[in-house]
């Protein structure tokens, strides 16, 4: 299904500095400002913010698409507890992840809700707001179109082999994930469409994502009025 699904289950073999997230969660902020920093940079990005949302997102979208994927697929996915869930900042994306649990969650939208939004996503943001300014509605939005995005490989997958249950079930648990607080309206429409900017457009050459809020990269002074939904 590609990077973004990928987990490992033994640590990899050239070692690397990968740390339970739930010391980050506790407060050990190191990685998580290191990794910031690097993003930032590699992107020439004009406010640290705009490298936090980025990075943001793609942790977000690890997360999602590595409880999601096995949920669509075999009913079950990896209890990503987040003292068994190890990462590495200091890696490129896609996020390694190593898992050092064993055990399965049933595939319901309460289990996945309570797995990476509650345990993950929430304290997550708090280390983020921690590291530096930035708005919980972008982090939320961000958290919602990773799920979108985690939804639509998954679509894509289907359809390649002929699998339209696994695109069927991916959809009704993302369905429900959308209903739930700090998820409800962060994307809107048949094409989840996101309702708040991750910030991209600010770099050099950025440009919009694909679910992008805006029709058009905002001017400099200006407001630009995002779609209807």
């Amino acid at each position: 299904m590609g990077g973004f699904f990928a987990l490992r289950t033994t640590p990899p073999e050239t070692g690397g500095e990968h740390r339970p997230l739930s010391l980050l969660y506790a407060g050990e902020d190191g990685p998580l400002t290191a990794r910031v920093d690097r993003v930032a940079a590699r992107l020439h990005a004009p406010e640290r913010r705009v490298g936090a949302s980025v990075a943001h997102l793609g942790l977000a979208a690890r997360l999602w698409s590595t409880a999601l994927g096995p949920a669509a697929l075999y009913g079950a996915f990896p209890d990503l507890a987040p003292g068994e869930l190890h990462w590495d900042g200091a890696l490129t994306s896609p996020d390694d992840l190593w898992w050092s649990g064993s055990g399965t969650r049933p595939a319901t939208v309460d289990a996945l809700r309570e797995a990476v939004q509650e345990a993950h996503l929430v304290p997550l943001h708090a280390a983020l707001r921690r590291d530096g300014r930035i708005s919980p509605r972008l982090l939320w939005g961000n958290a919602g179109s990773a799920l979108a995005g985690a939804l639509r490989e998954l679509t894509r997958w289907s359809r390649a082999r002929d699998r339209p249950e696994v695109a069927e079930r991916a959809a009704a648990l993302v369905s429900g994930l959308l209903d739930q607080p700090d998820l409800a309206g962060t994307v809107r429409g048949p094409r989840l469409r996101r309702s708040s900017c991750c910030l991209y457009y600010r770099c050099p050459g950025g440009g919009l994502c694909g679910d992008c809020v805006f029709d058009h990269a905002p001017r400099t002074g200006l407001e630009a009025r995002p779609p209807a939904p």
